[in-house]
């Protein structure tokens, strides 16, 4: 397993990039530690599979450098690196059984034969495909061949690291809790160094032990799922975090208070922010409590979602979501108040504090 150092890496598809708007990914200088479950999460087109293929060896970046362990790697090809790669579509061998697609790997490498007879058959137990392993993989379904494309990458136990780029689009629901849960089973069992790359937040949430939030081509914050949650560093990570996502309204800083409307709320530490910044307040809808005592919202609809309610209302002329226990009295006259621990401020789309 290795540790990852990504040292100002920047790449453009594009020949001679100038401006930041020409580079797909534009500086990313961190460092992931050895043996470390990262997910990389973020929308189509944010530059998580290009930084995925940056460390795998597949591209090389128009700038910077990646290393492992300390050791420049940029120029060496992914089979140097020793990277086991899974992809969205499942990449097998048609003509061969499931056991020996799972076994190529191994015998590649000249492990003895006993120890391929175990690490196979251990991974067939895990990913569901034990009573199968004598059948071609020819005739299997989309999710059994992307199974049998996910034990080859994890059968594996000399990677410096295993990459995944969205590798359950192509599973049923189901099956993919099931797996997400095998894959964290067996980072904690063997300690690999993983990289998983999502669109969706659950699966970033529920894998990974860092989820690295990509928004247009940069890093925008890495954090554990509580510190998403509870404090996002950029108003897409609150907004793309969390069903429903963050409630941004424009704001206003009065000395130790922020203003959003005609409302004001004190702060006990003001944030520092520039003449000119764009300031913005944000709350989860978790942290809005609804009763009779506050600040008055006008409530436009009510979506019951099992134990939970989703509020829809409109507060100083614009729309926000609240979350509400399923016994919670909605009166006719309705007013909120913002939980201080969850008032989170923004200076152009970043978190300057400003706890109340």
């Amino acid at each position: 397993m290795a540790r990852i150092t990504l040292d100002h890496i920047r790449h453009a598809y594009g020949a001679n990039p100038v401006a930041d708007s020409d580079y797909a990914l534009r500086e990313v200088h961190h460092e992931w530690n050895d043996g470390g479950a990262y997910a990389l999460l973020g929308p189509s087109g944010c530059g998580k599979t290009t930084l995925l293929n940056i460390i795998s060896g597949l591209l090389q970046p128009s700038h910077g450098r990646i290393l492992f362990d300390g050791n420049d790697v940029t120029e060496v090809s992914t089979q140097g690196r020793n990277i086991a790669q899974v992809f969205q579509f499942p990449v097998i061998y048609d003509t061969m059984t499931v056991y020996d697609n799972l076994a190529f790997p191994l015998r590649n490498r000249k492990v003895p034969e006993a120890e391929v007879d175990k690490r196979v058959r251990d991974m067939l137990e895990i990913i569901d495909l034990a009573d199968w392993a004598d059948r071609k993989a020819r005739g299997l379904t989309a999710d059994q061949k992307q199974k049998i494309s996910l034990g080859r990458g994890l059968v594996r136990n000399d990677v410096n690291a295993i990459l995944f780029d969205e590798p359950l689009t192509v599973i049923d629901p189901h099956m993919k809790w099931v797996l997400r849960s095998q894959l964290k089973r067996i980072h904690k069992q063997f300690g690999f160094t993983m990289v998983y790359v999502t669109h969706d937040q659950t699966e970033a949430l529920t894998f990974a032990d860092k989820v690295v939030v990509m928004y247009e081509g940069e890093i925008v914050q890495i954090g554990t799922p509580a510190e998403l949650f509870e404090k996002p560093s950029h108003t897409f990570v609150g907004y793309f975090i969390g069903s429903p996502g963050m409630n941004v309204l424009p704001a206003q800083l009065n000395e130790r208070s922020v203003v959003v409307g005609s409302q004001r709320m004190d702060l006990n530490v003001p944030p520092k922010t520039k003449l000119g910044d764009r300031i913005e307040l944000g709350i989860r809808p978790e942290f809005i409590h609804l009763g009779r005592e506050g600040m008055p919202v006008k409530i436009s609809r009510i979506e019951d979602i099992g134990r939970r309610r989703i509020v829809r209302a409109e507060f100083e002329g614009k729309p926000l979501a609240i979350v509400a226990d399923e016994n919670t009295e909605i009166p006719a006259e309705a007013r909120v108040s913002f939980d201080p621990a969850g008032i989170n401020i923004y200076a152009n789309s970043w978190r300057v504090g400003g706890e109340a």
